[in-house]
């Protein structure tokens, strides 16, 4: 497998249920913080909150691009709220660590949460240092990934040549607008909620279901 990517040198990771397994379901807390907010925001049951959030979600990428254009929010103010979790759902996973750390040229995260979240998510993984900048939601001016504006930022912002780089997603329509600058795009179909919403093969280069022995096999390693 190597050889297909052998022209990579900048390797983008999405995040959450990216760099550690979906069944982790970290989302489940951040779900229960989210509808707390929508309930005190609008006055409604959980209920009603649970649909307004996951409409806002399918429709605009994140509940809180629906929320900002629907409500007016303080985008700050949210994310301080929902990622107001325990992490100790997460675990190392050394051999992960290796082989990401193992990945020649540069590594950055592309996130639709902010980088404050993704520091703690990254530290109780065992990755703080493995990371040259994490491209965030604050980063793209709350404009959440598919939109290409995000992508094209990242590029600009750290001297990225997309047809030199990978990015990984475990978001299949996330995909399409980097394989459209010309990245190599990796799904990490590993059961996330609405993982393969909108997925065409068209746009996506490689699927695995686990992020650790994909990344063994590029480096003609065993799993």
């Amino acid at each position: 497998m190597f050889g297909d990517l052998a022209h990579v040198d900048c390797w983008i990771f999405d995040l959450d249920n990216t760099l550690y397994p979906a069944k982790a379901d970290l989302f489940a807390l951040i779900d229960v913080k989210m509808g707390e907010f929508i309930q005190g925001l609008l006055g409604c049951d959980a209920t009603e909150a649970r649909v307004v959030q996951k409409r806002y979600f399918m429709e605009h990428g994140t509940t809180l691009s629906g929320l900002m254009r629907h409500h007016d929010i303080e985008p700050r103010a949210f994310l301080d709220y929902v990622h107001d979790i325990s992490m100790d759902r997460l675990e190392v996973d050394p051999a992960l660590n290796a082989h990401i750390a193992a990945l020649p040229g540069r590594r950055l995260i592309f996130t639709n949460g902010d980088a404050a979240y993704a520091g703690r998510v990254l530290e109780r993984l065992g990755l703080a240092d493995m990371f040259e900048q994490i491209h965030d939601i604050h980063a793209c001016q709350y404009v959440p990934k598919p939109d290409p504006a995000g992508y094209k930022a990242l590029c600009a912002a750290y001297d990225v040549d997309p047809t030199r780089a990978a990015f990984f997603e475990d978001m299949a329509r996330n995909l399409r607008p980097a394989k459209a600058i010309g990245m190599t795009t990796i799904w990490v179909n590993n059961g996330s909620e609405a993982g393969g919403h909108e997925h065409h093969p068209d746009f996506v280069d490689f699927e695995t279901d686990h992020l650790r022995p994909f990344l063994a096999d590029i480096l003609g390693e065993h799993p």
